[in-house]
């Protein structure tokens, strides 16, 4: 019998990127995205290669395009940073794992590289299925910390907290990532917000944009561990934008949570480089009267929208520039 498990997509609402710097996020699901991982059980433990990362191409200029949309490796990697580390959380849990091998396959239609946590939903569903496989329970507070350890200590990818948290838990997530509480629990303080406090979103993307979102935001990191006291008092102002987030989406304050969203774009652009292409989106939508930031680290962006009258106005503006919009499915 195979079992199957999923996990979507996601959006940062306010917030991001302080989640890999100890800020806070809001962050949602996005359901319209997923990634599956079947895993069946068999003589030999074998990982099956998804196309993309089968290493045939058509011709020299094709393997280029992938490399620079991909990187260098495919899924298979993420799977196997994953058994790894599921492997080492039960030994130093001392649990005996029954002796059985298994078959495991992956398969995603969350749009590569644009920022909406893409490897992240791979590597969530795949612990899900080893643990429904083994019979392991992992505390959900514990599971994104795992996640993310899989892609930042084995892979060396630059990543935060966000993706794994609102991943595992869904729906639309507060996190309070102090570094104290994170030292002393090994996680954050991870709070379920009602997505009927949510204003209306939309979710627009543009496939030619896909990058490795590590490298994106290497800038930001080298600044942060040399110290430097701009980027270090930006990540801090963008986290303050999550927690006034929090307080306007309960009062339902959507004036406010506009404006919120804005200025967390604005504050990045000060420490990270915008590229001529995703700053044309964040325009476009922005001259529609919607607000508009990145959704992750860039290739997509989330924003606010009043009307019908103005979602339509959005679609047909940023469709013009190559980007697809759509009204992102949270619960």
């Amino acid at each position: 019998m195979t079992i199957q498990t999923k996990a979507c997509a996601r959006a940062g609402i306010l917030g991001n990127p302080s989640d890999g710097y100890f800020g806070k996020i809001i962050a949602i699901a996005v359901k319209d995205f997923e990634a599956n991982v079947f895993l069946d059980e068999s003589h030999e433990l074998m990982i099956q290669s998804q196309k993309d990362d089968i290493p045939v191409y058509k011709n020299i200029q094709d393997l280029v395009e992938k490399v620079e949309l991909y990187g260098f490796y495919g899924g298979v990697r993420l799977i196997k940073a994953t058994i790894k580390k599921f492997f080492e959380y039960c030994r130093r849990q001392n649990i005996q794992l029954e002796t059985k091998n298994f078959t495991i396959r992956y398969s995603s239609d969350i749009p590569r590289q644009l920022g909406l946590g893409g490897s992240s939903a791979i590597i969530t569903a795949a612990i899900r299925a080893l643990m429904e496989f083994y019979k392991v329970k992992i505390p959900l507070e514990i599971l994104p910390t795992l996640i993310l350890e899989a892609e930042r200590d084995e892979l060396g990818i630059n990543a935060g907290f966000m993706d794994r948290v609102i991943q595992v838990y869904e729906g639309c997530v507060y996190m309070d990532l102090d570094e104290k509480i994170i030292q002393e629990k090994g996680h954050g303080i991870y709070e379920r917000l009602s997505p009927k406090f949510l204003p209306k979103l939309y979710l627009a993307y543009k496939p030619a944009l896909g990058k490795v979102s590590g490298k994106v935001l290497n800038d930001i990191r080298q600044g942060y561990d040399r110290g430097d006291s701009f980027v270090c008092e930006t990540l801090r102002r963008i986290a303050e934008k999550a927690e006034a987030g929090k307080e306007a989406l309960l009062k339902k304050d959507f004036s406010t949570m506009k404006q919120l969203m804005d200025e967390n774009f604005d504050l990045r652009s000060q420490i990270m480089k915008i590229s001529e292409s995703n700053m044309e989106m964040v325009l476009t939508a922005r001259a529609c009267g919607a607000s508009a930031k990145f959704a992750g680290s860039g290739g997509s962006i989330i924003g606010m929208y009043k009307d019908e009258e103005m979602y339509s106005q959005l679609e047909t503006a940023l469709l013009e520039i190559g980007a697809k919009v759509i009204k992102p499915i949270i619960e």
